[in-house]
């Protein structure tokens, strides 16, 4: 029973993703035994918190009830009171929360402040998920860095392209509705200047209801952008930031920034942009950036060799590999863990999603273990 509540809990949370920035993704249920009485979820930063609009949808139901939340509740005052208050105000007797806040400015404070006013409290029920759900928010918490997930196209037998190198796509829809899913769950998306000049991409989210757009961040040593390309002249709320070095020249980067482009100065890295500088620059920028979906299909031409390069001394969170059917490749580097079919963990056809660990897109159920491939982010 209580797991199943605490699991409603979670499911109200995810709709959240990638709305809440600053504040983590939240869910909340309150409940006599198995009889869900009132619920909610964290829409918007500087709205009201999970915990009280489900004590507002309860109602004076709420008086001697349980309440499960994917979160410990915050003790402090933000935007928003201290949901510990509405919580004891409420007469919760019973709070049962999935993980600890990794905030030191909340950490253990909410659970103190409820155990001294009385109301029971119970912690780690389905933390690992929520810990998944949560994991660009605790990533960002305790390294002050954003999630960052790796996303390849490949066929099943392995390759990243077709024979003759001119694949625009070699998944199909059904996989590219995904990605726009994960693109409208992101803060920034990042590529290469190779798949700017390759492709002139837009970058956008697009077939997602009330979807938005990502801050558009573009590896770009020497500010080889071109200041018309769409990525810089999107029609979008998102910016797009053009992360160069030294070996810019003065007149490209002023170009960019004549075009709207915000251009970002970074230590070179065997002659490329250092991404771990990258990725500090994200982490610390107002509003900060928490997810970054590196956002790459066809490794031999749209990813190019700046890229390459730059991704291979990357420690990455996480990978989510889209699968075409057929043999359409021509042979390339497989990043499936090894002795693993992927047909036995996904669709075939149209093209599916494996992703590790997947928790900033809400894929965890859909997650394969084992593709992890660092300890660190960026």
């Amino acid at each position: 029973m209580s797991q199943r509540l605490m699991r409603r809990a979670l499911m109200l949370a995810e709709q959240g993703l990638g709305r809440t920035s600053p504040n983590p993704a939240v869910g909340a249920v309150v409940a006599h035994g198995d009889v869900i009485v009132g619920e909610g979820w964290h829409r918007r930063a500087g709205e009201p918190h999970a915990e009280r609009i489900a004590l507002a949808s309860a109602g004076e139901a709420a008086r001697g009830a349980d309440m499960y939340v994917t979160l410990e509740p915050c003790c402090h005052h933000g935007r928003t009171p201290p949901c510990t208050d509405a919580i004891i105000d409420a007469g919760i007797s019973r709070c049962c929360y999935a993980m600890p806040d990794p905030d030191p400015v909340c950490a253990g404070g909410g659970d103190a402040a409820l155990r001294a006013a009385g109301v029971q409290v119970e912690v780690g029920l389905l933390r690992a998920e929520a810990e998944r759900l949560l994991e660009a928010y605790v990533t960002h918490r305790r390294t002050g860095r954003p999630l960052v997930t790796l996303k390849l196209a490949m066929s099943l037998d392995g390759c990243i392209a077709t024979r003759t190198g001119d694949s625009r796509w070699i998944t199909g829809p059904e996989a590219r509705a995904r990605v726009h899913q994960m693109r409208d769950r992101a803060d920034a998306i990042m590529i290469g200047v190779g798949t700017v000049l390759a492709d002139d991409p837009s970058l956008t989210t697009r077939g997602v209801p009330g979807g938005r757009d990502a801050l558009r961040v573009i590896c770009d040593s020497r500010a080889r952008t071109p200041p018309g390309a769409r990525v810089v002249m999107q029609d979008s709320d998102a910016g797009c930031l053009i992360a160069t070095t030294h070996a810019a020249g003065a007149a490209r980067a002023q170009a960019l920034r004549r075009a709207g482009a915000e251009v970002l100065a970074l230590p070179a890295a065997d002659g490329h942009v250092d991404l771990r500088a990258l990725a500090d620059a994200l982490g610390q920028r107002p509003p900060a950036v928490r997810v970054v979906l590196v956002d790459i299909g066809d490794v031999e031409r749209a990813l190019g060799r700046e890229e390459v390069e730059a991704l291979e001394g990357a420690l990455l969170v996480g990978v989510v590999v889209e699968f075409a059917g057929g043999e359409q490749g021509a042979g390339g580097p497989g990043v499936v863990e090894q002795g693993r079919d992927p047909l036995e963990h996904g669709e075939t056809g149209d093209g599916f999603l494996v992703a590790a660990p997947g928790g900033a897109f809400g894929l965890g159920e859909r997650g394969v273990d084992g593709l992890e491939v660092g300890q660190d982010q960026f």
